[in-house]
């Protein structure tokens, strides 16, 4: 029988938030696979835990995650661990679950600290509905596409950034996004932990005399349904009603169906339309 891969989140800052149920279990797997097996000695010294550990990151996350699979199939089990907080989220940790799936290996979480789920409840801003978008893309043709599809984004967005890059991202979603809620948070679970909701211009106007320190967690608020709705109708307004009946029958609306949609868009009514197009 395979062994079980164990995904244990670990503190984001506050060594108080371990869960008895992942101190007991990095107690008895065989093996640790830490993202840095340097920060990771202090987590387990702290906790008095002496299970050997690997390493398994970014930059061998496939090979590893191969060798990880085989000690699995030979009936070890292995937990995994990053730095901070729940793996596989915005971590190779999914590429290892992805492969012990394959390979017909039982995979557990064992919930616990998450930097975007904590950020997104002190943020003040819509939590029913919400989108985790990670570290921005760095490449610049892949980073503009992720921007422009964050400008019609009506749910509630989650963005990590490290303190050298905050500024120029934030100036980059202001562009994108215009003057929008926002709530930094940074330095979570720890002593010095400061949550600030505020908006794009009053953020940037204070961190271009103060120096950004620690890691942040960006949530920013979604495209309102009135913001949309005023879009959509400046849209039809630079295009007749001919132009928008024909946009619509074009898709294979029949005439009656066409002119409800546009008078809908329009926000006036089906006579109303009908009205302008016969006015000749």
């Amino acid at each position: 029988m395979p062994g079980t891969l164990f995904l244990c989140a670990t503190p984001i800052g506050n060594l108080q938030d371990m869960t008895p149920r992942v101190t007991e279990t990095l107690r008895t797997v065989d093996v640790i696979a830490a993202e840095d097996t340097r920060n990771s000695i202090r987590l387990l010294n702290h906790f008095d835990i002496h299970t050997p550990m690997t390493s398994y990151h970014e930059y061998n996350k496939v090979e590893k995650a191969r060798q990880l699979v085989g000690q699995l199939l030979t009936g070890q089990n292995i937990a995994l661990i990053t730095d901070a907080g729940t793996p596989a989220i915005s971590d190779p940790g999914e590429v290892l679950v992805k492969m012990c799936y394959e390979s017909g290996i039982p995979v557990t979480s064992l919930p616990g600290p998450a930097a975007c789920i904590t950020a997104l409840t002190l943020s003040g801003l819509s939590t029913r509905r919400f989108c985790f978008e990670g570290f921005l893309p760095a490449e610049k043709k892949e980073r503009k596409a992720v921007l422009e599809e964050l400008a019609n984004e009506s749910r509630t967005m989650i963005v990590y950034e490290a303190p050298h890059h905050l500024v120029k991202t934030l100036e980059e979603l202001y562009a994108v996004l215009g003057d929008r809620r926002i709530t930094l948070c940074r330095e979570l679970t720890k002593k010095f932990e400061t949550v600030m909701p505020t908006t794009f211009e009053k953020a940037l106007e204070f961190y271009r005399t103060e120096e950004p320190r620690g890691e942040y967690v960006l949530v920013l608020e979604g495209k309102s349904p009135e913001e949309k709705r005023r879009e959509e109708m400046a849209a039809w307004a630079d295009m007749s009603v001919e132009e928008h009946m024909a946009f619509y029958e074009s898709q294979g609306m029949d005439n009656k169906s066409a002119m409800k949609q546009v008078a809908r868009d329009r926000g006036l009514g089906k006579r109303d339309i009908y009205a302008m197009l016969h006015k000749n």
